[in-house]
C-alpha cells in the first residue's frame, strides 16, 4: 500500500487540516508526530529511503531507538498538508543510540522536521513507557482562548485544571488527571522539552504559557478531541470572566466527587481540593 493510502496517514492528513479550520494553526504554528508501529513500517517496503544523512535530534531518547515516526516539517503550513502533503510531511527513522534521526520519506521540496522535534520525541519516550506502547500521537497547537488565559490565571497546574474542569461536565471525565503548566521558555530546545516530558509523566495535555498546548493519546481522533475540549473550556472561561470575575454558582467540589464516581474516573488530588467548598473564586 503506498504511504498516503494508509489510513494513520490519512487521519494525520485530515487532523492538520481539521486543526487549522478550528483557528489553532496560524501561517506555520504547530506541529503533529506519530509512532508508527513496525508492521505499518515494513507495509511501505521501497518506499522508504535510507540514503540521507543522521541528523542531531538535540536531545538524547534511547527509549525510541529504531522506531519511526510521521512528522509535520519546520516552517510548513498545516493548512497545505492536505494539498501537497509529501512536501510537508516526512517519515523518520531514530538511530540505535538515540541522538540522531535521518529523514526516509518525504519532504520532497527539502526542510526538515519540526524545530520542536525534541519535545515530541521526548513526550514520545515517556508515553511509550507509561502507558506500554499505548499512546502514539503528540499533536502541538496554538488555541487562542487558552493561551489568553496564560496572561490571566496564575501559571499553575492545579489552578488551570480547576478553572477549566468546573467550565463544562465533560471535562473531569476527558482530563481527569488535569494538565500542566509550563511558564514562558523558549521553544524548540532541550530544557522546555525536559520540562513538558516531566508533566507528561502525569497527564496527557501541557499548557506552554503564552504559546499553545501539547496533547498525548491514542489515536489522532483522541488526541484532538482532548485538544478541542480543552480549547472549549478555556471559551467558556474567558466568556464568563468577561462578565465578571466572580462566578455566582458552579460545579463544586462534591460534584465533581460525585461525578467521577459515577464515570469511575480519578481526578487529581490537588486541583480536587483546591478550594473551599462553596467557595467564590
Amino acid at each position: 500500500m503506498k504511504c498516503l493510502e494508509t489510513t494513520w496517514m490519512q487521519d494525520m492528513i485530515r487532523i492538520c487540516g481539521d486543526g487549522f479550520r478550528q483557528g489553532w494553526h496560524e501561517r506555520n504554528g504547530g506541529n503533529l508526530s506519530y509512532r508508527i508501529s513496525q508492521e505499518a513500517i515494513a507495509e511501505l517496503g521501497d518506499q522508504l529511503h535510507y540514503d540521507q544523512p543522521w541528523q542531531s535530534i538535540g536531545t538524547e531518547v534511547k527509549g525510541l531507538a529504531g522506531e519511526f515516526f510521521a512528522v509535520t516539517g519546520s516552517g510548513k503550513y498545516m493548512r497545505n498538508v492536505e494539498l501537497k502533503p509529501e512536501s510537508h510531511l516526512a517519515i523518520i527513522e531514530i538511530s540505535p543510540d538515540g541522538l540522531q534521526y535521518r529523514i526516509v520519506w518525504g519532504l520532497t521540496e527539502g526542510g526538515r522536521p519540526t524545530s520542536e522535534l525534541p519535545t515530541h520525541l521526548m513526550n514520545h519516550e515517556v508515553k511509550k513507557r507509561i502507558t506500554q506502547g499505548r499512546h502514539r500521537v503528540i499533536y502541538h497547537a496554538h488555541p487562542a482562548n487558552l493561551i489568553a488565559l496564560t496572561f490571566l490565571l496564575p501559571l499553575d497546574s492545579a489552578v488551570f485544571t480547576r478553572e477549566l474542569w468546573e467550565m463544562a461536565t465533560e471535562c473531569p471525565v476527558v482530563f481527569p488527571e488535569g494538565l500542566g503548566v509550563v511558564k514562558w521558555m523558549v521553544p524548540g530546545g532541550k530544557p522546555i522539552a525536559e520540562e513538558t516530558s516531566v508533566f507528561m509523566e502525569q497527564v496527557n495535555a501541557v499548557v506552554w504559557a503564552h504559546h499553545g498546548l501539547f496533547c498525548s493519546g491514542t489515536d489522532f481522533d483522541e488526541t484532538f478531541g482532548l485538544m478541542h475540549t480543552i480549547e472549549k473550556s478555556a471559551e467558556i472561561l474567558i466568556k464568563v470572566l468577561s462578565v465578571s470575575p466572580n462566578k455566582r454558582q458552579t460545579i463544586t467540589t462534591a460534584d465533581l466527587i460525585a461525578l467521577a464516581a459515577d464515570f469511575h474516573v480519578t481526578l487529581n488530588p490537588e486541583a480536587l481540593h483546591l478550594y473551599d467548598e462553596g467557595a467564590k473564586h
